[in-house]
């Protein structure tokens, strides 16, 4: 599992790029150190050759004398010190050489160029930098000397620095990338702690230790922190609806079963216990499917988006239309073709699809869907309203509460306004009953909120 934490991931990603980075400067302060050093001995070695130069003496003979008394450095005249140094005629014939250099062969680098040195490591045991340097002489006669001077020192001394450098700057990136590597570490923990809080409060709300997430989270999370208590809220009030309506479809069948019962023990006429059982096997296949739908109603806001309405309310007026053909009634529609709600649409079919089922029984023919003038800032409202006897204001309270209903005449289970109080109350918003200016009866105003997907 710790392979698997994203903390793990990023730690291992960033030592990763870290190592990478580290070794790329190791590469390249150790060649950009070689190339210095090497310029370094280059300019040491020709600074060597003038000095040659200045202590040396051309003879009559053409021969060039260099008294090694007069040498400033005394590592030439030190058999074995490492520096060495040679002069040899245009033809490669050696005429002096240093007391260091004392039984060694010097080679000559090809094509070399009067006044030009030429700089180059030479291999072998030992290897050696070479620094040659083509000169002509000329005499007071006017009779002119080529001659070439050499000056070698062994690659072991410019070795034993670079190999200095390397385990300096090793031991000092091995020093910043532990530094680094902990800082990184720290950083990489302090940035996902919210990520482990949400964990640890999720694991709390799981155990029923806490409700909902309640931390003070970082600007990023909040619209995860908002969006996963809206989907906790919305499953346990979809929990406490499917526990609600299993107790409204109980209830609501006792009153057939008692009817069915009364019928068989009543001794009626076979016709009309037949009628009897059909009217009361309808009722209870309605309540059931009743049921069913109200426990299918999801209440999520959070996490949905919004749905335009026209299209929706059209297809409950024309359902309406044919279930209540007989009193012919008159819908109004005045809401614009762009007017949107956010809910889910099975949500809106619940709340609509109640209301206007409502308002149908007691209307006497007309039914007017708008938007109401007043709404409130950052809601979506619609209002239904009917011509029906209308219901008292003191009474509304009592008509969203479950079983209760307005008139027994009236067939119903008596839980239709209560569903949809608990739906738009979900939703964030609100269902308010009052009297219809326009058309005299009943006029219901639903208001949600605006914020979608939040």
């Amino acid at each position: 599992m710790r392979f698997r934490s994203l903390q793990f991931r990023l730690l291992f990603s960033a030592g990763i790029i870290l190592a990478i980075a580290f070794a790329v400067m190791a590469l390249v302060l150790e060649q950009g150190f070689r190339k210095s050093a090497e310029r370094a001995l280059q300019e040491r070695l020709q600074v060597q050759v003038y000095a040659l130069l200045s202590v040396a003496e051309l003879l009559p003979n053409g021969r060039l004398k260099i008294s090694d008394e007069f040498l400033h450095e005394p590592r030439l005249q030190t058999p074995g010190s490492g520096l060495y140094a040679f002069v040899h005629k245009k033809n490669g014939v050696m005429i002096w050489r240093s007391a260091s250099a004392l039984g060694l062969k010097n080679s000559l680098i090809p094509d070399p160029k009067p006044g030009k040195s030429l700089f180059k490591r030479q291999s072998g045991k030992p290897g050696r930098f070479v620094l040659q340097y083509d000169i002509i002489w000329e005499d007071d006669a006017g009779q002119e000397y080529e001659f070439i001077i050499s000056v070698a020192e062994e690659t072991r001394f410019l070795d034993q620095q670079i190999k200095a450098f390397k385990q300096t700057l090793y031991y000092w990136l091995l020093i910043f990338g532990m530094f680094f590597l902990i800082m990184l570490f720290s950083f990489i923990r302090w940035s996902l702690k919210p990520l482990r809080e949400i964990g640890n409060d999720l694991h709390a709300i799981e155990k029923g230790e806490i409700e909902s997430l309640k931390g003070s989270y970082p600007a990023e999370l909040q619209l995860l922190a908002r969006n996963l208590n809206g989907l906790i809220k919305s499953e346990r009030t979809h929990l406490a609806r499917y526990r609600n309506t299993l107790a409204d479809l109980a209830h609501s069948l006792k009153t057939p079963l008692a009817i069915l019962r009364g019928c068989l023990e009543a001794g009626k006429s076979i016709d009309t216990t037949r009628e009897t059982i059909r009217n009361q096997v309808n009722r209870m296949n309605d309540i059931v499917e009743y049921q069913l739908q109200s426990a299918a109603a999801k209440g999520q806001k959070q996490i949905s988006g919004s749905i335009v309405v026209l299209p929706v309310l059209e297809k409950i007026v024309y359902s309406l239309e044919k279930v209540y053909n007989n009193k012919n009634i008159h819908f109004k529609l005045e809401i614009p073709e762009l007017f949107s709600i956010c809910c889910d649409e099975g949500d809106f079919y619940e709340i609509a699809g109640n209301l206007l089922d409502n308002a149908c029984k007691w209307c006497v023919g007309k039914i007017k869907i708008s938007i109401p003038v007043d709404c409130q800032f950052n809601f979506s409202c619609f209002s239904i309203e009917d011509d029906g006897p209308g219901i008292p204001l003191e009474n509304i309270d009592n008509i969203l509460k479950r079983g209760v209903r307005a008139d027994q005449n009236i067939d119903g289970h008596g839980i239709g306004l209560a569903v949809v109080n608990e739906l738009v109350t979900l939703l964030g918003g609100s269902l308010k009953g009052g009297k219809s200016q326009e058309l005299g009866g009943m006029k219901w105003v639903v208001s949600i909120e605006q914020r979608c997907g939040e």
